[in-house]
This record gives structure tokens, sequence and C-alpha cells, in this order.
């Protein structure tokens, strides 16, 4: 068969379902392959980054790579931004580019650079297809590193020549291995470890939203009562209504939560990802004691020497600790400074409840109505700025990947095609996705892409006309920050002009309904709202004022 057959042939089986992208002349030949396909869906974007975004959250939802789609040169180049935010996220996912003719890579041409060195600093693995034949180790090899822990991205390249080559190879069939587990001597180490302290906590990091990993913590959690503190992406660990909920960490600054890592006197750090919450930030002396649980060893880090790592499949090793301390009696911790965190907290979280605010509403009044529709079972997709702030602080789920924020590599312009996907892997389920201005505009593009798709989401947009996070921060160091403002479109044009449904909400009363209506509509829906990021700086303020709470 032609090696672009082949390669679409190595894909069906290892099982891809969707491929995102926009295609060009280098690769013709793989996308008439593709045509013929009856297991892979096609989905045209509008623009390369969006693709990638796209497969990135297909991949954190679901395990499972999706592969985004460009062509060679800047085709290749606009993929980059949304390859390394899934690679830093830990999201299986493949990139797959057109080439030029093999005959011309080797000198000065038309289009040609060498996008394997450009994208390995952003993927797992990048390699290129030289030989038809070799197709389906590749693409077996792409698949599994992409989804071998920690997840990430892989990129192949095909040639428009060698895509056009006859070959005799045939794919070859998956075959699954397991994890490694953490040994029993390990085990039993770290539960001594654990029963001789007094005031453990949980630090859940991304690796915990693995549907098993979450089933596991929580099952932990209930058998020795320690409380948990979650980053931003592992969100839904554990359910934010457990009285073992200590809620989200990761702000870079003093906050309620991180006062149980500071009387702790061990830290249990599972599935923690150091992208997303440096050490430093709260381990600054380097003199905590800590248990690392995951599925690889720990990174090197001053601020971050394990004395106990636990190295394998994370639900694998929770079940293990889970049993034993189940057969144990009376094994009590002493954490009602832990309780009285999350109380108050809590008092935090529902102080704006009731805000009835007009002209700016409010960051906490906001993320309340939205949970109260979302929370449960919906989805919540944060773009980047200063609302993923308070999305991290405010916004908490009951399930894995109830919220999805990006927070390794943070770009900007993720929301609107994350949510695409979404609704693409959940139909039924409610999805919103919610950005700042800036960011929505980074990809706006993706609303006819939604439209085509009919896509079942909501976008909220949050409105303060200027870069709103780069202001806050400039401010918070210098006491002022530079010109950061710009203009925006009218927005109920914009989504007359692409078919969405529309809402302006100006008063904080008329917000609930507002998002209650558009989480019932069919197809996709805007919300504007004009945000009051005067509360930006009160927080900064108070989080400087936090004391302990006993």
């Amino acid at each position: 068969m032609k090696a672009s057959d082949l390669m679409v042939e190595c894909l069906e089986l290892e099982g891809i379902e969707y491929i995102f992208g926009v295609p060009g002349e280098e690769n013709a030949d793989f996308m008439i392959s593709l045509e013929k396909s009856n297991k892979i869906k096609f989905i045209l974007t509008r623009h390369e980054q969006g693709a990638a975004f796209m497969a990135e959250i297909y991949g954190r939802m679901t395990g499972t790579p999706a592969a985004c789609l460009g062509t060679l040169g800047p085709g290749a180049t606009n993929l980059i931004t949304g390859v390394a935010d899934g690679n830093m996220d830990r999201a299986p996912m493949l990139v797959l580019t057109g080439q030029g003719s093999t005959k011309r890579l080797h000198k000065e041409s038309h289009q040609i650079m060498d996008v394997v060195k450009m994208f390995e600093p952003v993927t797992k693995w990048a390699t290129t297809i030289l030989h038809a034949d070799t197709i389906p180790e590749i693409i077996r090899k792409a698949v599994r590193i992409a989804r071998s822990e920690k997840p990430g991205a892989v990129l192949v390249e095909l040639p428009e020549d060698v895509a056009e080559h006859e070959t005799t190879a045939v794919p070859m069939r998956p075959i699954r291995f397991r994890r490694p587990v953490a040994s029993a001597e390990m085990i039993d180490i770290a539960v001594d470890k654990i029963k001789s302290a007094k005031q453990p906590v949980i630090l859940a990091g991304n690796g915990c939203i693995r549907k098993r990993a979450a089933e596991n913590l929580r099952a932990f959690v209930d058998t020795t009562q320690i409380g948990v503190l979650n980053t931003f992406m592992a969100k839904g660990a554990i359910d934010y209504d457990s009285p073992h909920s200590l809620f989200t960490v990761g702000l870079g600054s003093k906050d309620i939560g991180t006062l149980a890592i500071d009387e702790a006197d061990l830290v249990i750090t599972i599935g923690f990802d150091m992208v997303e919450y440096h050490p430093s930030l709260w381990n600054e002396k380097g003199k905590k004691s800590i248990i690392h649980l995951d599925f690889i060893p720990a990174e090197i880090d001053s601020a971050y020497h394990p004395e106990i790592e636990l190295v394998g499949d994370v639900a694998t090793t929770l079940a293990a600790l889970n049993k034993r301390f189940s057969e144990m009696a009376g094994v009590k911790f002493n954490l009602p400074s832990q309780a009285q965190s999350r109380e108050k907290m809590l008092l935090e979280l529902d102080a704006h409840n009731n805000d009835m605010t007009s002209g700016v509403i409010k960051p906490q009044k906001v993320l309340h109505d939205v949970q109260a529709v979302y929370g449960d079972d919906g989805l919540l997709l944060s773009d980047v700025g200063a609302h993923k702030m308070w999305i991290a602080r405010h916004y908490h789920c009951k399930t894995p990947n109830g919220c999805l924020i990006p927070n390794g590599f943070c770009s900007m312009g993720f929301a609107l095609p994350g949510a695409i996907a979404a609704s693409l892997v959940d139909p039924q389920r409610k999805v919103m996705g919610i950005a700042g201005d800036a960011g929505f505009l980074m990809n706006v593009q993706e609303m006819e892409t939604a439209r085509r798709l009919n896509s079942n989401i909501t976008m909220m947009v949050w409105e303060d006309n200027q870069y709103g996070l780069i202001a806050w921060k400039q401010w918070a160091h210098f006491g002022h920050h530079t010109d950061l403002s710009f203009g925006n479109p009218h927005w109920g044009k914009l989504a007359e002009a692409f078919g969405w449904n529309f809402q302006h909400v100006t008063k904080s009363a008329n917000l609930s309904n507002a998002i209650q209506q558009e989480a019932e509509h069919t197809g996709p829906s805007l919300i504007v709202i004009p945000i009051d990021y005067a509360e930006n700086r009160k927080l900064t303020k108070h989080l400087g004022e936090i004391t302990c709470v006993v």
C-alpha cells in the first residue's frame, strides 16, 4: 500500500479518534488517505494553535492521544505553542506535520526548516519518517511514549515524497504494559513514617486526576483523615465537599491553605508536578519531611529532597497504603488546625454570594454562580490571565477533570479551542470556558469552528480592557503598571457574525439566570461581563496579612 495509507491504518489500530488541524500541500497524500478512514474524524480548525489546544484537552480528559496536524514551515510553527502547553500539562498527544521532499531538506529551499529540532524542547520525542517501511514502528513508539508517564507530546514528520512511496509493511498491534509498582519494602517504610507523624498533610498534584488514582486517593483520605491540598491541575482529585478538602494552593503567595503545609511535620506529595508550584514557595528552607509518591522519581531540587520515594503506579501505591492503614486500629493524627483552615476558607468562598453590584461584577460572585451550575458534574476550562488566579482559589469541583487549567506552560488562548474539544469528548456534559478579553481574542477565529460543529459550549469573557494579570503583577511589584490597555469589539455583533447566542450581563443579580440559560442552550453561547478587578489589589493585601489559623 501507499505509505500515507499505512500511516492512517497504524493510527486507527492505536485507537486514535480525532485529528485536529489545518492541512497543506505537503501532507495532501496523508489527507486523501485519512479521508477514507471510517474510524478517525478530522476536525478542520481555523488556526493550528487551536488544533493543538484541542488535542491537548482530548488527551487530558481521556488519557488517550488525539493528534494535531499542520503542514511544513508556518503550519508547524503555528502548532508549537499549543504543543508546548499540552506537553508541560502532561497531555498525551501526537503532532503530525508535513515536510518538503527529502531531496531538498539538505539545502536552502522554500519553506524548509528543521521542524524536528524546533520541536525537540517541547515534546517527549520528535522524529522524521525517512522510509515508508519504518512507519509501523514509529507510530507504535510515538503512541507508547506519548501515553507513558508522564504523558506528553510526540512529533512525527512525514515528508511529501515518503508519503507517496509504496510499502509492504503492516501495522504493529498495540500491546499495553502494566506500570511498575512501588516495592512492598518501601511501602512499609512509608507507613511507619506516616504513623509517626503528628500533623501530616497531602499535596495532590496533576497525577492524581487519573481516574483510579483519584478513587484511591479518596479512599486513603477517608481512612486516615489526613487533609488534602490540591494544585491547580489536580482540582477534583478530591470532592470539594469532603471535610478533608483544604482546597487549592499555588498562587505564589501565602494563603489559608499553605498554613497547613507550614504546620505539617510531614508532607505527602502525590502525583506532584514541580512545574505547577515550585517547592521553594512552600518549603523555603528545604527542611520539610517529604514522602514523594509518583509514577517517576522526584526531580532534583534543593527545596524538594524527599526522604522516601514511592515510585510506581499511583493508584496501586495508594491502594496498598490504604489497605495497611485500614488494618490498623487507633492511628490518629492531631489535625484540628486543618479543619479550622477549611472552615476559614469556606467563609471566604461564601463572602460575596449575595453581592448585588452593577456596572462591574466581583470575581468571587461570578465563580459562585458558575460553580452552582457547573461544579457538580459540568466542566470549566480556564484561560490564562487574572481570572485564572480567581478560578484557582474560588472555583472547586467534585470530579477529576471537572476544572481544566493550563498551569505548566500557561499559554493564553487555551479556553475556546479547549472547550470545543471537551464538547466532542462528552457532548452531553455542560461545558464552560472562562477567558479574559485578551486571551479570548487570541483564538477568536475558532468561534467559526464551534458554530460549524454546533458545539454545546458557553464562553464567558471577563472584560477589563487590559492585560489584567500583568497589570496586577506590575502593581504588586512596582506600585503601578505600564500602559496595558486596549479596545474590544462590539461583543454582540461579534457573536452575531459567528452565529453564537449572546448575553451581556452588567448586574450581579442577573448573572445566575444568564449562566443557567446558556448552559441549557443548544449550540455555542457567549456571555460577556465587566469584571471588578479592583478585587485583585484587595486579594494581594489580604494574602499578605494571613496568619496561622490556630
